[in-house]
């Protein structure tokens, strides 16, 4: 199995043609993860991939917790490779709202956020990482609709958005859901800009 090394952390790769390897946007959320992350928070990945953020962070971060959700089987089994605690699921559907034990501190989440056309998309499990629908933001819409009901009191998010995705489009639903909206990660890669757009419970 390869392996990769970021920040004290080496992370356990699947088959690139089942899983989504760790990628420019991976790292920034990571980076930005480790900035908002502190000792004691009890802390969700929807949509962990490989589990490679979650690892880091548990790597670089003493007295966290975190449980990471995946859809992809074969991503699911990465991350328990890589020792995180996973629930194979599609985004929250697992867990239970308002429960204790399902109630976060910080929530990351890195969707499938390019615009996909029925022509695009990739064949098998991996198109869950990369079919945005025809917006760009259809999961990521979902997230959002949802999240609220995972948050502790003043909890935070951090999204991973493309300069495609529309950046003042997903901040005005956030600012709309109750959350104090910005961006706290930037970087340009080829065509595009990703961002990781932090959201907190107000």
């Amino acid at each position: 199995m390869v392996e990769i090394e970021y920040k004290n952390t080496r992370v356990k790769l699947g088959a690139s043609d089942l899983v989504y390897e760790p990628a420019e946007d991976s790292f920034l959320l990571a980076d930005a993860a480790l900035e908002e992350a502190e000792p004691g928070m009890h802390i969700l990945e929807i949509g962990a991939g490989s589990g490679f953020v979650s690892a880091v962070l548990r790597a670089n971060v003493k007295g966290i917790r975190v449980l990471a959700t995946e859809i992809n089987p074969h991503a699911a089994l990465c991350a328990k490779a890589n020792g995180i605690d996973v629930i194979r699921t599609d985004l929250f559907r697992g867990l239970k709202p308002k429960n204790q034990q399902a109630s976060f501190d910080l929530i990351l989440f890195n969707p499938p956020y390019l615009p996909t056309s029925k022509e695009e998309k990739v064949p098998g499990w991996l198109n869950y990482a990369f079919d945005g629908g025809a917006s760009g933001r259809e999961t990521l819409d979902r997230f959002l609709g949802e999240v609220r009901s995972y948050l502790k009191p003043g909890g935070k998010i951090l999204v991973l958005i493309s300069s495609i995705t529309g950046l003042e489009t997903v901040k005005t639903k956030m600012e709309k859901m109750g959350f104090g909206v910005d961006v706290v990660g930037r970087k340009k890669v080829s065509f595009e800009e990703l961002m990781v757009v932090r959201g907190k419970l107000l």
